[in-house]
């Protein structure tokens, strides 16, 4: 795929991020909908801090939480942008990780330019021994641990397919 289909693919997921956080955010605070049973709900909360409502702007308490994910936000995207034009041209799951990635992180730093914080809106039970339900989480939180997902792969393919050729 060319640069422009990729560019246009992160497009569509800030958008779709962006229409289903303002979808969400036009409830009141605590409003809940169930999907599919208990087991998949829409809930509107908000996370100031970061994935799983960490705080790792505490140790830089004089900047302010805006500052410094967008600090962290742009080091984060000029890396991966770095990482996409050194990768491979075939190898797309990587590249298609990467932009997932940046869209993600553009999704959620638009929160904070326009609220100050993040909206979070899906809300999912999983089996597990570690939460009594999955923290609540966006599209963008999706788009990056996809993203992660796809650049696992890829990288397995292609060291794997080096491998072969050797």
């Amino acid at each position: 795929m060319k640069t422009p289909v990729y560019i246009a693919i992160g497009a569509v997921a800030l958008l779709l991020d962006q229409a289903t956080k303002l979808w969400a955010d036009s409830h009141t605070l605590g409003w809940s909908m169930p999907v599919i049973g208990d087991l998949l709900r829409f809930t509107l909360v908000y996370n100031e801090g970061a994935a799983f409502s960490m705080n790792p702007q505490k140790i830089v308490p004089w900047f302010s939480p805006t500052l410094f994910f967008g600090v962290l936000t742009a080091i984060a995207c000029v890396g991966a942008v770095y990482f996409f034009r050194e990768l491979h041209k075939q190898d797309y799951l990587s590249r298609l990780g990467i932009v997932l990635i940046i869209a993600g992180a553009l999704g959620n730093f638009c929160d904070r330019l326009r609220i100050g914080k993040v909206v979070d809106f899906i809300d999912t039970d999983f089996p597990d021994f570690i939460f009594e339900r999955w923290p609540t989480f966006n599209l963008a939180d999706s788009w990056v641990t996809i993203g992660i997902v796809l650049l696992f792969i890829g990288s397995y393919f292609v060291k794997k397919h080096a491998i072969s050729h050797l």
